[in-house]
């Protein structure tokens, strides 16, 4: 983490997009509170705060997690002692209280310590009245997580997928945290029906994006989960499903992130066999 820059790019009067190691940050500034959207690890804590102040002077007096990943929710524990009120869907704080298996890469995670959970949660949606506009997150059920939210700027016609959105790569859905492929479709869809071509769209990871590229996300994850789908249904076996490489269209555009053709086939596979809609 010691190379690591924080790159804070400017996108309306009041609100920045953060970009480091791990998921991208957005920061509401004003003459209100400080509003910060994700924290990603915690050895980033000095520079992310050190970006922050470049901005503002104001500390953050609030966080908001859009899921509960790591890389993610990192830096809460420094963040809450701090001072920052953090906040997240229910199911964010029910996954950071306990020990849990992110079964496709193998890793348990122990439970978060008391300072970095949300002190704040909501169910459905919340919206905080800050910096001359109104800042609205809502909860897209079963998408890569079972508790992502996307946060809305709506003043400034900027809007935080979380990691519902992966820009320019395959996404990982966390089927062992309740992510669904059909869920991750419904919230692009969502996000899609309520922005326009001036929308600034944060990715989880990735460039900063648009609706257009949003949208192209969005026809890959239907085009690639339908076909393997109908593979499924005609009693293909997950060994047979990859071999046949139904990504192959989309992987010099898709398949050069984290997560090869070939694992985030078996990813869908095993997403669609649980039910993953």
């Amino acid at each position: 983490m010691s190379k690591v820059e924080i790159r804070t790019t400017k996108l309306s009067d009041t609100v920045y997009m953060m970009v480091g190691s791990g998921g991208n940050l957005a920061l509401s500034t004003g003459p209100d509170q400080t509003f910060l959207v994700d924290d990603q690890f915690a050895p980033l804590r000095a520079k992310i705060t050190a970006a922050i102040a470049a901005v503002t002077p104001k500390p953050v007096g609030f966080l908001l997690n859009t899921h509960w990943h790591f890389d993610h929710t990192g830096g809460n524990e420094n963040f809450g002692k701090a001072g920052s009120i953090i906040v997240a869907h229910d199911n964010v704080r029910r996954r950071m209280d306990s020990e849990q298996l992110i079964e496709f890469f193998g890793m348990k995670t122990k439970p978060s310590p008391r300072a970095a959970l949300p002190v704040i949660t909501f169910s459905a949606d919340t919206t905080f009245h800050l910096n001359g506009e109104e800042i609205h997150a809502y909860h897209a059920p079963r998408a890569h997580t079972d508790g992502d939210s996307v946060v809305l700027f709506r003043g400034s016609n900027v809007v935080h997928m979380g990691d519902i959105y992966f820009n320019g790569m395959y996404p990982f859905i966390d089927t062992s945290s309740g992510g669904t492929v059909d869920g991750v479709i419904a919230a692009a869809d969502r996000v899609l029906a309520i922005t326009d071509d001036r929308t600034k769209i944060i990715p989880g990871h990735g460039p900063l994006s648009n609706k257009a590229e949003l949208k192209a996300y969005r026809d890959m994850l239907e085009s690639v989960s339908g076909r393997i789908r109908q593979m499924i249904k005609d009693g293909r076996k997950l060994e047979e499903i990859v071999e046949a490489k139904p990504t192959a269209d989309f992987d010099e555009k898709w398949g050069k992130g984290f997560i090869p053709p070939a694992k985030f086939t078996e990813m869908l596979v095993r997403n669609l066999l649980r039910g993953g809609k």
